[in-house]
């Protein structure tokens, strides 16, 4: 079909290299320098967050490939070496995003930083980098929803080069990507605005509004993919499941904590590396 988008960008020495990997590595530095550019205004090093990824990276892949092989087990125990084949496709944003908090509370309290301030930092970058991964997966013509017409797809005023590539295996297909992606950067907008704004964050509710925002939306549309994990041998959506928790349990530390919080905790007032979480 013209104007079919070529999921390699180019080669070295015969190794394809995908646009999906130069988008996620482009999401990820972004994110790193929002970061480092936002530490200083909260007290906190530069050096901390870069520190933090070169350890952060390779444990959020490994955390993301754990994920998705957990949640398909029977197929990779009948040929255990595709555990290992990631070119193949098969990490889950949720397993690396819980393998790389998981670290980051443990980097945090070793450095004596305060674990919800490093979240908060954070926080905005990698939603940001959330939606500018999934046009990786766009590119590799994947993480897509059912089946649909081109006339729906024109419905939406999207730009011929999107609705081309949206046919997929004999078929027009619902543009997952797409939702997700721009649910994202309306969430980065929304943060960025609203954190400048005095008082109205609590130290640690920048992040638990990323929470709260990013899986309100992705119970939904993974409803609408056809590549989703199933909980073993049930009709349950392990994405689903997982927002839900979240999406609930965001709300209620929210609330929480505040009742908790005094109100000299507000974010734009600290300055400290205090730790607690």
């Amino acid at each position: 079909m013209d104007g079919y988008l070529n999921r390699t960008a180019f080669t070295i020495f015969g190794l394809p290299i995908y646009w999906y990997a130069i988008l996620i590595v482009s999401g990820i530095a972004i994110a790193l320098w929002l970061s480092t550019r936002e530490a200083p205004r909260v007290g906190l090093k530069s050096d901390d967050f870069s520190n933090f990824l070169l350890f952060a990276l390779p444990i959020a892949i490994i955390g993301a490939r754990l994920y998705y092989v957990l949640f398909d087990l029977p197929m990779y125990l009948a040929d255990p070496i595709q555990i290992f084949n990631t070119r193949g496709g098969g990490l889950a944003v949720y397993g690396g995003l819980l393998a790389a908090g998981i670290f980051l509370i443990f980097y945090t309290r070793h450095h004596f930083i305060n674990s919800w301030l490093f979240l908060d930092v954070v926080a905005p970058g990698v939603i940001l980098a959330q939606g500018i991964g999934r046009w990786g997966n766009f590119l590799n013509h994947e993480a897509y929803g059912g089946e649909t017409t081109r006339s729906f797809l024109e419905g939406l005023h999207l730009p011929e080069f999107i609705i081309n590539n949206m046919y997929i295996d004999g078929a027009y297909r619902q543009p997952t990507f797409l939702y997700e992606s721009l649910w994202c950067f309306l969430g980065f907008i929304l943060i960025i605005i609203i954190r400048k704004k005095t008082n109205i964050f609590k130290v640690g509710e920048i992040f638990l509004s990323y929470v709260i925002w990013y899986s309100f939306e992705r119970f939904f549309v993974e409803g609408l993919r056809t590549d989703s994990l199933y909980f073993f041998d049930t009709q349950l959506r392990v994405s689903q499941i997982l927002s839900l928790v979240l999406f609930v349990g965001g709300i209620a530390l929210v609330i929480y904590r505040r009742k908790k919080m005094q109100p000299k905790t507000y974010l734009r007032n600290l300055g400290t590396n205090q730790s607690f979480i």
